[in-house]
């Protein structure tokens, strides 16, 4: 029978906390988007580590289903990052500057080459003493879409945050890739 000893010993680490990450938004290297790095991984309240799935082959025999590992769904995927906001709006306006230097607002134009617009994201999950344990890579990544921000006069002690989500080509993951 286990004992509770046993299970505190293949525990290790006492567990991977999920309050316990850190966010590196780069800027892309042809839009000046006027991004403070090291705030905005502070002030990244939330983010996932990526979904990961294959496709399947399924195969009739004899009467019966066999499933065998096809391609994956999709080389690229999707990434969502949570932001508190301070006063000076530091975070949004940047996204919104990158938002607009790949697709400007007014007129319908902007940079075209992926190498000006699309960076390289990182998310480390980390452990309780700041040593990085797990990191995601999400490769070739830009700024897909923003939530608004909520403004409701019945919030008194509310701080405001809008998700961002990412749109990445591939990631690569620490113990499998590098």
């Amino acid at each position: 029978m286990a004992q509770i000893d046993d299970f505190k010993a293949n525990l290790l680490g006492g567990g991977a906390r999920t309050n316990q990450f850190r966010v590196t938004i780069t800027p892309p290297a042809g839009i000046a988007i006027g991004l403070d790095v090291r705030r905005t991984s502070f002030l990244c309240r939330a983010s996932k580590t990526p979904a990961v799935e294959l496709g399947e082959i399924e195969l009739a025999y004899r009467g019966r289903k066999i499933y065998m590992t096809g391609d994956r769904e999709t080389s690229a995927g999707e990434w969502t990052t949570t932001f508190y906001m301070d006063t000076d709006y530091m975070i949004r306006n940047a996204l919104e500057r990158w938002s607009n230097g790949m697709n400007d607002f007014a007129d319908n134009t902007g940079v075209t080459s992926m190498a000006d617009y699309a960076t390289d994201l990182t998310c480390d999950h980390l452990d309780r003493d700041g040593t990085v344990i797990k990191t995601y890579i999400f490769k070739n990544a830009w700024p897909k879409s923003m939530t608004e921000v909520t403004l409701d006069s019945a919030e008194a002690a509310t701080i405001a945050e809008f998700e961002c989500t990412w749109r990445y080509q591939h990631f690569e993951a620490s113990g499998v890739n590098f």
